[in-house]
């Protein structure tokens, strides 16, 4: 069949909206129809060159709709089914899925070539074959992608909103609840506001953080924070770190969460001069792999005890955490309507990375065409 889709052909290049040939599902793998995908910050690294995938593909991997067909073997998907994808596929068996840590699936090792497990594409155009961003491609209308990526919800759900919750919800919530180990009490300090720094700040004010320290030089950023659950905000590190200094009366805040969109060695420094002996930074946000960004001095490492912690997926499991965000959303204790500052169409969707770039938007969000 055909698809429309927004295709990244090279480094510094925009989007481009052209009619792809889509393949079926083949063993293993379900047709979904797009209803909408997240502007995440992650597809915008790879047009700026902080990562570098295998040109043409399509973007988009943060993406919720509905399966349309379901290929051979496949029986815990239906077509009808209603499902929030996950950026990282989840295979169940591999040494780090059967360990808890599924968030390190060996499936996700070919995710920027967007080739299926398999070794082959879906996508194709006159006879050139695309990969789509994380094995998904969720700014094309529709997909065939792995059944390990595809997580079912009910059908009542409205899917233009937890839609977030298949990226940036759940990676800047766990980020605080998993990676951070917030704990009741704690004094969490959160560089970078963005789609997921303001998860963060949800995950540790949920998670029962006493002070919660949002750092970000924009002030509709950091006034967002604040109604997320934020106790506090500051424009610079510098001002965060005499404010943290006065809340915990010098001792330091416990754990600090980097989430700014282009991590630099500056931001990290500054998160670990913040925390306290045996504290913890967490290193969510992504720069370019081939530069060395984290560079500290090793005594106080050693001295303090200090830790500095990676975090994929907010070190979660996908199949575990989609489900409970989407119960939290039900409670009304997890905020996602308040998150989307934007919708717009896929044919828009340069315009929405723009406003991205900008600081205008907490998250956009680009709504298919039914």
């Amino acid at each position: 069949m055909k698809t429309r889709a927004a295709v990244l052909r090279g480094v510094g290049q925009d989007f481009e909206i052209t009619e792809l040939d889509l393949d079926p599902p083949k063993a293993g793998e379900v047709l979904i129809r797009y209803v909408a995908a997240g502007l995440c910050h992650s597809d915008e690294h790879l047009r700026h060159g902080d990562i570098v995938p295998r040109f043409p593909i399509v973007g988009g991997h943060e993406g919720a709709g509905i399966i349309e067909e379901v290929g051979a073997g496949v029986t815990r998907l239906k077509p009808g089914d209603h499902v929030i994808c996950s950026f990282l596929p989840v295979c169940g068996h591999c040494r780090w899925c059967s360990t808890g840590k599924s968030n390190l699936c060996d499936m996700g090792a070919t995710i920027l070539d967007g080739v299926l497990p398999d070794g082959t594409y879906r996508f194709h155009d006159n006879g050139e074959d695309l990969g789509g961003m994380c094995m998904l491609g969720t700014f094309s209308e529709r997909a065939t992608i792995s059944e390990n990526s595809a997580i079912k919800v009910d059908d009542d759900l409205p899917l233009d909103k937890v839609v977030l919750i298949g990226c940036g919800v759940p990676t800047g919530f766990g980020s605080a609840v998993h990676a951070a180990a917030t704990e009741p009490g704690d004094t969490i300090a959160i560089y970078g506001i963005g789609g997921i720094g303001i998860n963060a700040v949800q995950g540790a004010a949920l998670a029962g953080a006493r002070n919660v320290v949002a750092i970000d030089p924009l002030a509709n950023k950091r006034e967002a924070a604040e109604q997320f659950g934020a106790t506090h905000s500051c424009e610079t590190p510098e001002q965060a770190q005499e404010l943290i200094t006065q809340l915990t009366r010098g001792v330091g805040a416990d754990k600090a969460i980097v989430t700014v969109g282009v991590v630099t060695s500056e931001v990290v420094t500054n998160a670990f001069n913040a925390i306290r002996k045996g504290g913890t930074v967490v290193v969510t946000g992504l720069s370019d792999p081939t530069k060395n960004t984290i560079e500290l001095p090793g005594s106080l490492l050693t001295l303090f005890e200090k830790r500095i912690q990676g975090s994929l997926f907010g070190s979660g499991d996908p199949f575990h955490d989609i489900p409970a965000m989407v119960e939290l959303y039900r409670s009304g204790d997890l905020k996602l309507d308040e998150l989307i500052t934007t919708t717009y169409t896929l044919d828009q969707v340069n315009e929405g990375y723009q406003d991205l770039l900008d600081g205008k938007n907490i998250r956009g969000v680009i709504l298919h065409a039914s």
